[in-house]
């Protein structure tokens, strides 16, 4: 190696490194650090935060918040909701663990100065689980680094970590890490990988996710797999690869469409022209994306007409998306529907006979279903799907909208296998001495469809699994 080489490589020396900066990074360097280990963070992107800054609200089972509130949210309800959901497809012990922290965890970030608004219900007869803080993610992130700062957790951004380093006895010794065109040899005592997944991983989606489409639309950071790469190169066992937290119908334009195309009282039909999903229950996403995957090229196109539009924009919407919440009334629709169609995204007409031409429907079909629908609207009941009656409106003024939809995710859900302490295991289920993961790396703690009604798990599962690492990682480090 020559000398200008040499000079392109620097040593660093730690107790902990933490890959990745997002809500498993920041919180796994701060419960590290309060444990008293040196730590550096990771992180490859140019500012901290991930997904976490987009996030909403974050899942607590008995916190201090819903004993206030006198919400009964015991943990054992919730573990069997768990479970039962998933059929046992999870790991009870990883789900159990992340549990019995969630609750000490919203006191937890209160005391480091976070402030929640509420707990709203979610979704209809769901126990109140989602705890909203003040900023909603964006609001959480900051007051993470802004600790982290505190501590003195030394944070390198536009820094990829690219290898993780094994001793020969097989214990964990340190990472291989690039920044800014230097590369970072950082022995550490024990590493924590947190690196989000990876939904923006085409290869591997297409490998490994089953509907995988070229339409296929993540909605969060395209993150590609960084730190479950590194970790089934030195022998960690796969889990759960392959799942998405599904998303549902997503019209792919400017978002006030995108919110109303997820509307309850919208009409869904696939191509064939033919409805297939209680839009009533939109709310229920992961669901809905569930059904979407099971019809003819995984696309599907959100009916209404003049009338509805024009409640949207006087009255507001019903269940809101992102920016938009609910009541929030729509004023542009009607320009936004034009711009659209220019596009090719939305087809608006006078005629179904033409809408069910640009869906490449049968006209006869489409308007059977539209006529089958409009009756539905009448006698007050949905004969088809049992859609709620509040939410049953006739497509009866033109003119008409479609709107063209398609699979999304919010991000991948599994990756490397862990145990309850949040260590990655090898392909004979021990435990690589040093190594701990979190958050959408691993697998076992969701199964194959994310569960609605503990709302705000998988933010959740982020935060705590990386304070569990870290916790276990110190532990670890302070016997070494």
């Amino acid at each position: 190696m020559t000398s200008s080489e040499l000079s392109n490589i620097e040593t660093l020396e730690t107790d902990i490194v933490v890959i990745g900066g997002g809500g498993v990074g920041l919180s796994a360097a701060i419960a590290a650090r309060e444990k008293g280990a040196r730590v550096i963070l990771l992180e490859k992107r140019h500012a901290l935060g991930g997904n976490a800054a987009i996030a909403g609200g974050i899942f607590a089972a008995q916190s201090y918040l819903q004993k206030k509130m006198k919400i009964d949210a015991d943990i054992e309800t919730m573990f069997k909701m768990a479970v039962d959901y998933s059929h046992w497809k999870i790991d009870p012990a990883v789900f159990l663990a992340f549990l019995k922290k969630s609750g000490e965890t919203i006191g937890w970030l209160e005391e480091m100065g976070l402030e929640f608004e509420g707990i709203p219900n979610f979704l209809p007869n769901q126990i109140r689980v989602f705890h909203l803080p003040k900023g909603h993610g964006a609001g959480l992130v900051r007051v993470l680094v802004r600790r982290c700062e505190e501590l003195g957790v030394r944070s390198l951004s536009e820094t990829a970590a690219v290898k993780i380093v094994k001793s020969e006895k097989g214990n964990v010794v340190g990472v291989t890490a690039v920044s800014k065109g230097k590369e970072l040899n950082i022995a550490a005592k024990a590493v924590i990988i947190g690196t989000g997944g990876y939904a923006g991983n085409k290869e591997w989606l297409k490998k490994h996710y089953p509907d995988y489409t070229e339409d296929l639309h993540s909605v969060g950071i395209p993150h590609t797999g960084d730190g479950i790469s590194m970790a089934l190169d030195i022998g960690a066992a796969p889990e759960g690869l392959g799942i998405l937290q599904l998303r549902g119908p997503f019209f792919r334009g400017s978002l006030e469409l995108t919110t109303v195309a997820m509307e309850p009282y919208v009409v869904w039909v696939n191509k064939a022209g033919e409805r297939f999903y209680d839009e009533g229950s939109s709310y229920n996403w992961p669901e809905a994306g569930n059904a979407l995957a099971r019809q003819p090229d995984k696309i599907c196109y959100s009916l209404l007409d003049d009338r509805r539009i024009q409640f949207f924009a006087d009255d507001g919407i019903v269940k809101g998306y992102s920016r938009f919440p609910a009541g929030t009334r729509m004023a542009d629709l009607k320009l936004k529907l034009k711009a659209e169609s220019e596009k090719g995204t939305v087809k608006i007409s006078s005629s179904w006979e033409e809408i069910a031409r640009w869906i490449g429907a049968s006209p006869e079909t489409l308007q059977t279903t539209v006529d089958d629908y409009n009756r539905f609207c009448d006698q007050g009941h949905d004969e088809m799907f049992v859609k709620a009656r509040r939410f049953l409106a006739p497509l009866r003024t033109p003119p008409f909208y479609a709107l063209r939809c398609h699979q999304s995710f919010l991000g991948t859900l599994g990756g490397i296998k862990i145990n309850s302490r949040m260590e990655v295991l090898d392909r004979q289920d021990r435990p690589i001495p040093g190594l701990y993961a979190g958050g959408n790396d691993v697998g076992g703690w969701e199964s194959d469809t994310y569960c609605l009604m503990l709302s705000g798990s998988a933010f959740a599962f982020a935060i705590n699994s990386g304070r569990i690492a870290a916790e276990n990682a110190a532990r670890y480090v302070s016997k070494k």
